[in-house]
């Protein structure tokens, strides 16, 4: 292997790969591209081979590349090479890959010179390279020979701009000393692709076939014709050497006593040959790897912190520790006390904020879905009336009353105060389904032991069923409470006269029911105040009139409106909500949304030509808390009365008519006992509201709590063998090992990336040359270049017989616009090209001075 420093890069980038592959990943180095870019015959290939330290490209004079070369470095245990074309054979002898890539070369492009941008792609593998990509390019070249196309130099410049323009590509732009640097093909392709020079290196060939007398000098030393990161100087091994066997050894070897001989380069010889470009370009590798290493730093210190909580408990493991098993337990059922309790009381650290959990569920229960149920219970105003007076006349029998009986309205509000127990009980089941889905989030920490997290949940589940028939006995017995004394002398009830009163102010309209004693008559300001916003889906509106719709609803008091979006620009509609009910709509087959009507009582259409306005929400949690607030604005869901009363035309008793032939001082009556009913049940319904809450709080919830605390440890003791009950489980027991192994190939990592950080050093980017010479050549019209080589015209080495070599001017001034001088020696005039510049008829000797 003839590249040092790749040696020294192959062990630092091995470690960090078998790093990486420990945790399952990838290192992701990216390392970039390397393209040589230049004329023909520069000696590009040698170039590439030298870096490589392998001797398998094509050599000889004229266009040997004639198509582009990509070259894929692999590093792996044994040394051989894969072409694409030929899949499955292993190439072993490099002098077989040469070959083998000619005879590529020829079977698409021919034996006559022609050209092709289809790409040979070559993979070598070897234990002492680096995973890279290099690409060997064909030279640039202006008038065609052979079978090439006219427009060669067009096609030539396509191809390297594919591979030159990449980001990651660095170039190397090689340009031969025995020719006008001024004119070189590569630094212009250079200049234009990477015009801050940031990615382009210059190489400078063939320096040991300049004229003598002659030298490049100031061009090595970046004096004229700038690069930022300057040139470098390489001498190739000559076609005698490679004909001879030379290896790159002994030729480099021989590179390194002519600079050190040469007058010229002695004082440069340090900064000069193959070796020296290899370290520079293992040193732009080297940058680059250290440029990824804080985000690889970042990526694996964020891993690490991921997983270091679970770690730590996992560190002290024991298996043979006979007390293990024991302290196992008792820190289990001590987790899963803390957890239940912060899942309760919402005080964890880790939040949920996908949806509601534990607490936050109850809590909806307890002041959503509870006032709900109580609000379907309700009476019908029709109903009650009925009741009424069916109570008052067989309390009166077959006297004829003069006085609003008492009996009626105790008789009455016993039957209304009945029908809560069914929506208490109702709220206690949600409670207990809660509490039992808490139980089984908080034993997930308890996978590890399949057997005991089985029996906690038995124990925990069982007490909260044996709590349940407890609570609910309690609630009954406060629904009895109620049912047991009719207190007409309580502060908030309104009482015989407030009753008879309020007849004379009672509106009309009475469809609504009894929502006016449970929402008191507001001000202006209440009429107006928001009680909800959000997005719902319009859904009844047909395909051809636009289809469902989302849009930004306002509930208030008063009316709900929805606009086009929630800046609240645009109004669409905005509907009143006196008379409106709600019902449940079932949803369809393929909708996942929780769907619900309005309606109108007096049979009304309620938006535009329909008589529902049916509205969908994402989520269950979004559909309760829509009704929570349409019972606050006055809305009130359908009762199961409403839908039965439509199909019962008439009882025997001919109730129907009973209504309607009243007379005046049985309808006063009537309508005294159902404001009395009005306001005692709303006194009971907030006693109930208030009291539910508190009695499944300290009968279930806290009592749950205390016995996590206080007896579940006992209980566990009691089952029996506590060996079986904390035995591990298999997937447990791996999934330990994983973590551990992770955990260390982490720490490995980091320290592996801590190394290369202080093993290796990152240079930096050289300051900004004055290139401008680049930028004046390419705007020049005619006449001489602007800037000249600091070397002369010198003479080209011997080339294929029969080929003139041009040593003077050409015969007679050229017309604007003509064909220029050739940029190389023995090359003919360009017919496409620019205006030429003035070659001197006679070598110079001293290098003339350059323009500013």
């Amino acid at each position: 292997m003839g590249n040092r420093g790749m040696e020294d890069l192959i062990p630092l980038v091995n470690r960090m790969q078998d790093a990486f592959s420990a945790i399952g990943q990838n290192a992701n180095l990216d390392l970039p591209q390397i393209a040589v870019v230049g004329g023909q015959s520069a000696g590009k290939s040698s170039v590439l081979e030298n870096f490589v330290g392998k001797d398998f490209l094509p050599r000889g004079s004229g266009i040997v590349t004639r198509r582009p070369l990509v070259l894929q470095l692999m590093n792996c245990p044994t040394e051989y090479a894969e072409f694409l074309h030929c899949k499955g054979k292993k190439f072993v002898d490099f002098d077989e890959v040469r070959q083998e890539i000619e005879a590529e070369t020829d079977r698409i492009t021919g034996a006559n010179k022609g050209i092709s941008s289809v790409p040979i792609n070559l993979r070598v593998y070897s234990p002492n390279v680096l995973n890279l990509t290099l690409v060997d390019l064909p030279g640039m070249t202006k008038v065609p020979v052979g079978d090439q196309p006219a427009d060669i130099e067009a096609q030539i410049r396509e191809m390297l701009m594919q591979f030159v323009t990449k980001e990651n590509c660095l170039m190397l732009a090689v340009s031969p000393a025995n020719s006008d640097l001024a004119n070189s093909d590569a630094l212009k392709i250079a200049k234009e692709v990477d015009p801050q020079g940031m990615r382009t290196i210059g190489v400078i060939t063939k320096l040991d076939l300049m004229d003598e007398g002659t030298d490049a000098k100031d061009i090595l030393e970046n004096k004229h014709l700038p690069l930022r990161r300057g040139y470098i100087g390489v001498v190739n091994r000559s076609q005698k050497d490679i004909d001879g066997r030379k290896d790159i050894n002994a030729a480099m070897a021989a590179e390194r006593k002519f600079f050190l001989s040469h007058p010229g380069y002695r004082h440069l010889a340090e900064r000069m040959g193959t070796p020296y470009l290899q370290k520079t370009l293992n040193q732009q590798l080297t940058n680059h790897i250290r440029d990824t290493l804080p985000s690889l730093r970042a990526k694996l210190q964020s891993q690490l912190l991921s997983i270091e909580k679970e770690v730590e408990e996992y560190k002290n493991f024991r298996p043979d520790d006979p007390s293990r098993k024991t302290k196992a337990l008792l820190q289990m059922v001590q987790q899963f006390s803390v957890d239940f309790d912060k899942c309760i009381e919402g005080s964890g650290d880790q939040i949920d904020t996908a949806e509601l959990s534990g607490g936050a569920r109850i809590n909806r229960i307890f002041h959503e879905r509870f006032p709900f149920e109580l609000v379907k219970m309700e009476f019908d105003e029709k109903e009650l009336r009925k009741e009424i007076s069916y109570a008052i006349k067989n309390i009166h029998g077959i006297r004829t009353g003069l006085f609003t009986p008492d009996l009626a309205f105790e008789a009455i509000v016993k039957k209304q105060i009945q029908k809560l127990k069914e929506p208490t009980l109702k709220c206690i089941d949600m409670v207990v389904s809660e509490l039992t889905s808490t139980i089984r989030k908080c034993s997930q920490k308890l996978a590890q032991y399949p057997m005991l997290r089985e029996e906690m949940e038995r124990i925990v589940t069982q007490h909260i069923r044996d709590r349940e028939n407890r609570t609910k006995n309690q609630v009954l017995l406060l629904i009895d409470i109620e049912l047991s004394y009719m207190n007409t002398n309580h502060e908030d009830f309104i009482g015989f006269a407030n009753a008879q009163q309020r007849i004379n102010q009672m509106n009309k309209k009475k469809a609504a029911g009894n929502q006016d004693e449970i929402m008191p008559e507001r001000g202006v300001s209440d009429r107006f105040k928001v009680i909800r916003k959000g997005w719902l889906t319009i859904n009844n509106i047909s395909i051809m009139k636009g289809g469902a719709k989302e849009y930004w609803f306002v509930l208030t008091a008063e009316s709900m409106s929805w606009y086009k979006d929630d800046e609240e620009k645009e109004k669409k509609y905005m509907l009143q909500v006196d008379n409106l009910k709600l019902r449940d709509v079932d949803k369809s087959f393929m909708s996942s949304k929780q769907i619900f009507a309005l309606f109108n009582t007096e049979q009304r259409n309620v938006y535009k030509d329909y008589r529902q306005l049916e509205l969908a929400c994402e989520t269950q949690e979004d559909l309760d808390a829509w009704k929570a607030s349409f019972l606050r604005a006055g809305v009130y869901p359908e009762r199961v009365m409403d839908k039965e009363g439509k199909s019962d035309g008439s009882d025997e008793n001919g109730s129907d008519n009973i209504m309607h032939n009243m007379d005046p001082q049985l309808e006063r009556q009537v309508e005294t006992i159902r404001n009395l009913v009005d306001s005692y049940m709303a006194i009971v319904n907030k006693t109930v509201r208030d009291l539910m809450p508190k009695t499944i709080m300290h009968l279930m919830i806290n009592n749950t709590k205390e016995f996590i605390n206080a007896e579940l440890l006992a209980q566990l003791y009691s089952c029996g063998d506590q060996t079986t009950l904390m035995e591990e489980s298999q997937e447990q027991a791996q999934h330990r090992d994983e973590m551990l192994r992770m955990y260390h190939a982490l720490r490995e990592a980091l320290g592996i990336i801590g190394d290369i950080s202080t093993s290796t050093i990152t240079t930096t980017m050289p300051p900004p040359v004055d290139d401008s010479w680049l930028q004046v050549q390419r705007g020049g019209s005619g006449g001489r270049s602007p800037a000249t080589s600091p070397t002369p015209n010198r003479r080209a080495p011997p080339g294929p017989p029969g080929r003139p070599v041009s040593r003077g001017p050409p015969p007679g001034p050229p017309p604007a616009g003509g064909p220029p001088v050739p940029s190389r020696p023995g090359a003919s005039p360009d017919p496409y090209g620019g205006p030429p510049p003035t070659v001197p008829s006679r070598p110079n000797r001293a290098p003339p001075s350059v323009p500013r």
